[in-house]
């Protein structure tokens, strides 16, 4: 490997670039003979100690000055590669030239200079990163007896990977054993191990050859006895990242996965988070980190591996499966349900394992539903627990993490849901006693409390987050759905009759929230995005009213419900997603609508929706709430790995980032309830709403419940007259309808198609729905034939196209003729002249001469020949140009062109050119 040569020509280029971007060209200058200097003794040093000592000098000016970096990096790899190849014998020297590169990738900090200059590090790493030859020289390296030639060099390419990873993954996997040097690393002293370590997680964030290579070569084994030797969750920042490489070893890769469970299990790992309830006060922030990592790796394996993997369900199932007989669901429950005490961020991830531990497993599930928290004699259902952390938490991210749970716990389990709707059954002790009830409380009764607390602002919030709740519990279960219906509530005046419906209750604290939010000038968080306690409501009430025709009667009941949401829907103060939401809150009331009253049915509802909202800007309203929640998904999609800037940040913050959801003015709530699942709900859902609108104002009432008095015969009209006056009433009130008919029906048909975008009335114009229809009609058959027109063009133009080639190739056949003609022209010219010279020979004497008839007839007769098969091949190609001629011809005429126009004079200069040559025959 030759550098002499390159480190010449980038000399130039390292005193331009270092004069540009330090400012002091002389300065540069003087770094740069310094540097040249003392590359030219190392070079051509005579004693090993003068060497040496040039390497040291070069090292220090290397590591105090930007300027010598760049300098370095144009002139110095060369030199120092070649002592790193030649010169092994010597160590000192080896070290010193370890050193001096590991400081010119090595970034200085200084308190000046620009923002955008060019930083020299980043360059030497580009630059020596490019040779593959060098990084295979570094890795031979390994190899070496001394501890610090190995420690320098694990340096260099951890160094090299942090700045150009994606060019030394590649040049590492084409080195043969070059990731297995360095697993063996792993099993060196402690220096070196960390460094290899480090390096190891490096490669492995995503390159996946390089995950199988390290996987391959033992790499869980080896991982697990590091941390136990360093103490597990108690140990330091070795324990880190030996839990981060194994996170990228599992992460969205289902074989690693059980390849996992099947050598080493999962004992190893679920022994990290055990913790002993008399030490469990001790939350340093280190192990903080190490717990958050391992929990991270728990809910790696819970999740089962990438959803495009064929095997993840099942992969999943038995991972579940396998921590669960690992008793594991004890170790998360202390960890986030009872150890109160622990940091934030370790209590959500907990929950969070515990939500993915239970995820549609029917065994779990009921392992949760029976687990009981605490100490005797203070007993109580965890899931009782972990609904109290819901409405006593003041940490948004633990109210998200513990709703995740029961989000999961009722997800695909009916008998869940049924057993948690079957303890609702309303209590008189006061809302206040709810945190402090403990096991004496069902969790139905704490439900129903948190529902039924009075007007203060922070009760709202409660009744949010258990409306919540509730939605998990009635999702896709109609029987949960009428049976909560059917909860009775105290009344609060016995002289007002029947309870209240819980249903009419929910409602009271929705508009309660938008009166305290409108009301509250001390907060500056009242815009749509900070507000999170309306879309939790009618999130219920969305989840409560889908098939559940009852609960939309229920609804109904109450007039000034209907007039509520209608208000909302057009109220733009409200924001886009509780608008949208209320939108289809009102589309189920009339999609599930089952109601045999004229003034609740829903021809009654869709009448005032278009009345006071109107169709088009109703259907505007799901457009916008699409738009709103796709944005939701797409940032709950972002969810990063934890690594060492995250994990300390996390471990740090009393409040937990959801991917700075917050810094984008998003409620991180709001992003965790409308996850994938919920925007597909009201997708199907807008598609019902619009159909159903559309078959209702394409069709009118069924029944009519009131007699005009024109039906009325008086008592003076004799019978043939009250027989005319109903016939023209029925004829009059035939038009009307039929006008109506068309009218609905063309409004709603526009309106589907648009997709609720800004539309017309027929009330702004003077035409009938009849002659409406008819326009449209004429509009698309001057369509169809404009359409028919254009495709006729484009034929014509194609036949243009093919009979201008038609006669370019007659041309060309035609000059071919021509020169046919001249050769056998020139031909005759010759025997001319001949028989000429034959004349003039016989006439000068007795000399013997050839039989110029024989010659003349041989070379006639082989012209002949030529020419005839030259004549037949130019034939048979014009016979052919001529069947083409003339059925392009026909298809010409059949278009209406004139096809002798377009033929005239095609032929005439040939003519014309045979005519003068004849002539010249002739003289």
């Amino acid at each position: 490997m030759d550098f002499k040569l390159r480190g010449l020509n980038l000399n130039a280029v390292a005193q331009g670039v270092g004069g540009f971007v330090f400012g002091n060209e002389n300065s540069a200058s003087n770094e740069d003979s310094y540097i040249e200097r003392y590359l030219d003794r190392i070079s051509n040093g005579v004693l090993a100690d003068d060497r040496r000592a040039a390497m040291i000098e070069l090292q220090s000016l290397v590591a105090e000055s930007h300027a010598a970096q760049m300098s370095f990096g144009a002139m110095g790899f060369p030199v120092l590669l070649n002592v790193l190849k030649k010169e092994r014998d010597d160590v000192e020297l080896i070290r010193a030239a370890l050193e001096t590169i590991l400081s010119s990738l090595t970034p200085i900090e200084t308190t000046y200079g620009q923002k955008n200059e060019v930083q020299p590090a980043l360059v030497n790493s580009d630059l020596l990163s490019r040779e593959s030859e060098s990084i295979s020289l570094l890795l031979s390296l390994l190899s070496e007896d001394d501890f610090y030639v190995r420690y320098y060099t694990l340096q260099i390419i951890t160094a090299l990977l942090t700045h150009s990873s994606n060019r030394l993954q590649e040049a590492i996997l084409s080195i043969p054993r070059g990731i297995t040097g360095l697993m063996d690393m792993l099993m060196d002293r402690e220096v070196i191990r960390n460094e290899a370590l480090l390096l190891l997680t490096y490669l492995t964030r995503e390159a996946e050859e390089i995950q199988k290579i390290v996987v391959f070569e033992g790499a869980f084994e080896k991982i697990f006895s590091i941390i136990t030797e360093e103490g597990g969750s108690e140990g330091g920042v070795v324990v880190q990242d030996c839990l981060e490489l194994l996170n990228n070893l599992i992460r969205n890769n289902t074989s690693n996965q059980m390849l996992l469970k099947e050598t080493i299990g999962f004992d190893p790992l679920v022994s990290i988070l055990k913790l002993r309830r008399g030490s469990a006060y001790n939350f340093t922030q280190q192990k903080t980190i190490n717990l958050l990592s391992a929990l991270e790796t728990v809910r790696l394996l819970l999740l089962g591996g990438s959803a495009s993997e064929p095997g993840k369900d099942a992969n999943r199932l038995s991972n579940q499966t396998a921590f669960a007989l690992k008793k594991i669901l004890d170790h998360l429950l202390l960890l986030g349900v009872e150890s109160q005490w622990a940091p934030v961020a370790l209590r959500c991830l907990a929950l969070r394992c515990i939500g993915d531990l239970v995820m549609k497993n029917p065994h779990n599930l009921v392992i949760l539903g029976s687990k009981l928290v605490g100490e005797d004699p203070h007993l109580e259902p965890a899931l009782n627990a972990i609904f109290r952390i819901i409405l006593r938490t003041s940490t948004i991210q633990e109210f998200i993490s513990a709703d995740y749970v029961l989000k999961r716990f009722c997800e695909e389990n009916s008998d869940g849901q049924e057993m948690l709707a079957s303890t609702m059954t309303p209590q008189p002790n006061s809302n206040h006693a709810i945190l402090d009830a403990g096991g004496s409380m069902s969790f139905g009764s704490m439900l129903l409390q948190a529902l039924l607390s009075d007007r203060a602002t922070g009760d709202i919030e409660m009744c949010s987050r258990a409306a919540s709740v509730l939605s998990h519990i009635l999702k896709d279960n109609v029987k949960c759905k009428e049976r909560v219906l059917r909860v009775e509530l105290e009344a609060p005046v016995p002289s007002l009759g029947s309870p209240e419906p819980l249903l009419h209750h929910i409602m009271k604290h929705l508009a309660l929230a938008a009166t305290s939010g409108s009301n509250d000038n001390n907060k500056s968080n009242t815009s749509e995005g900070d507000l999170y306690i309306q879309p939790l409501i009618l999130q219920l009430l969305i989840t409560w009213f889908a098939d559940c025709p009852n609960a939309v009667n229920c609804f109904l009941e109450a007039p000034g419900h209907q007039s509520y949401l209608l208000n909302l829907v057009s109220n733009p103060h409200a924001g886009a997603c509780v608008q949208g939401l209320a939108a289809i809150v009102l589309g189920e009331c009339i999609l599930y609508n089952r109601c045999g009253e004229s003034n609740r049915d829903a021809y009654a509802v869709a009448d005032a929706l278009s009345q006071k909202v109107g169709l088009a800007n109703f259907f505007l309203k799901f457009d916008e709430l699409r738009k709103t929640l796709s944005h939701f998904v797409e940032l709950g999609q972002h969810r990063k790995p934890l690594a060492r800037s995250s994990t300390a940040s996390m471990a740090e913050a009393e409040e937990v980032d959801n991917d700075d959801t917050n810094q984008k003015q998003e409620h991180p709530i709001l992003v965790e309830i409308f996850d994938t699942m919920f925007v597909k709900c009201i997708e199907k859902l807008e598609a019902d709403i619009r159909e159903r609108i559309l078959r209702i104002f394409s069709n009118t009432k069924d029944k009519v419940t009131v007699l005009p008095a024109e039906l009325e015969q008086n008592n003076k009209e004799s019978d043939g007259d009250y027989i005319k006056r109903l016939k023209a009433f029925v004829a009059k009130q035939c038009n009307e309808m039929q006008e109506l008919l068309g009218r609905n029906a063309t409004l709603a048909d526009e309106l589907m198609r648009t997709g609720g975008s800004a539309a017309s009335y027929p009330s702004q114009g003077q035409s009938s729905g009849r002659e409406r229809v008819l326009t449209e009609t004429l509009r698309q058959d001057l369509q169809e034939a404009t359409r028919r027109i254009e495709i006729l063009k484009t034929e014509k133009a194609k036949l243009e196209a093919e009979a201008e080639n038609y006669r370019n190739l007659a041309g060309k056949m035609e000059s071919d003729l021509k020169s046919l003609s001249d050769a056998y022209n020139s031909l005759e010219q010759s025997n001319f002249r001949l028989e000429s010279e034959v004349k003039a020979l016989r006439k000068g004497g007795n000399a013997p001469y050839p039989d110029i008839e024989a010659l003349k007839a041989e070379a006639k007769e082989e012209a002949e020949k030529e020419s005839e098969a030259e004549l037949n091949d130019l034939l048979v190609c014009l016979g052919q140009e001529q069947s083409k001629v003339e059925r392009l011809s026909a298809r010409l005429t059949e278009l209406g062109e004139d096809v002798d126009s377009l033929l005239d004079g095609i032929g005439d200069d040939a003519g014309l050119e045979e005519d003068d040559e004849e002539d010249n025959d002739e003289k």
